[in-house]
């Protein structure tokens, strides 16, 4: 290990664990820690310090779905960009350190983040896709290279590989998952009088699911997804479609759902800013 440098590499599709390392842009949002050190938002009423959480952060724990409210394990001191917090979402957890690698922490770009995943590869990658998706940017491009290659012990290229391979690991499992529902509306074909257009309409979701991969926008494919499943109950009950990555992809589609019904308050909803992400597949 070089001196200076964290003291472990980056992983990407390893059976265990991913280990990232992504460069801050933007020290927004500033939020707060409650007196019990969980992560609030900037008005909570007993807050005990600031903290800025910074864009690479905020939209990592957004890309876990419905999950516990994030716990500082080792809260911020003189400088409210150090800090260390974690959370989980069923069984994907995160673990997220904030730290300087150059120019003393002055600036917002001065840091990175440490994002540390463990849990099934599945819901790893499609966690990985989502965060990359959201920060329009490859988030391993650092602003100081070399000091960046120092701190994290691995090079630029290492760095990309281990995010590029954690996409191409969702986009794959996606387009498997769409093949599959694809399958199931193409052995209904002929098989029945009065169900032709709603199969019909099953294809143009599917349609659908494939425009929203091809712009790595997963929520939009898993909502299109969930309307083709729908629409094949609806022609024929016993159509049995949904292999285990699909029983996944549904409680997130629940939790999309979730987030537009204003009765419904889930661990996220602490979190300010949205995820700004097209949904392809509606018009509204």
């Amino acid at each position: 290990m070089k001196e200076g440098s964290s003291s472990r590499k980056p992983l990407g599709c390893d059976p265990n664990s991913s280990l990232l390392y992504a460069q801050v842009i933007s020290g927004e949002p500033k939020m707060v820690i409650d007196e019990d050190g969980f992560l609030r938002s900037i008005n909570w009423y007993n807050k005990k310090n600031n903290i800025f959480l910074g864009d690479v952060a905020n939209v990592s724990i957004r890309s876990l779905g419905p999950h516990d409210p994030p716990k500082f394990i080792k809260q911020p001191e003189y400088d409210e960009q150090k800090w260390t917090l974690r959370s989980s979402a069923g069984e994907l957890k995160i673990k997220i350190t904030s730290d300087s690698y150059w120019g003393f922490g002055l600036f917002s770009k001065c840091f990175f983040n440490e994002i540390e995943l463990t849990g099934p590869l599945s819901l790893r990658a499609k966690c990985v896709h989502d965060i990359m998706a959201s920060l329009g940017r490859n988030p391993w491009e650092a602003s100081r290279v070399k000091k960046f290659e120092r701190k994290t012990d691995a090079t630029i290229s290492e760095h990309g590989k281990c995010w590029e391979e954690l996409v191409k690991y969702a986009r794959d499992e996606m387009e498997e998952e769409i093949k599959t529902v694809e399958e199931s509306i193409k052995s209904l074909i002929g098989t029945e009088k009065g169900i032709e257009k709603i199969l019909e309409s099953a294809k143009f979701a599917i349609e659908d699911a494939r425009a929203a991969l091809q712009d790595r926008n997963a929520p939009a494919v898993e909502r299109a997804l969930g309307r083709a499943i729908t629409l094949l109950v609806e022609a024929n009950p016993d159509t049995e479609v949904r292999s285990s990555e699909l029983e996944s992809m549904s409680s997130r589609v629940e939790y999309i759902d979730a987030k537009n019904n204003p009765d419904r308050i889930v661990a996220s909803d602490l979190l300010e800013s949205e995820i700004e992400l097209v949904d392809l597949t509606e018009s509204e």
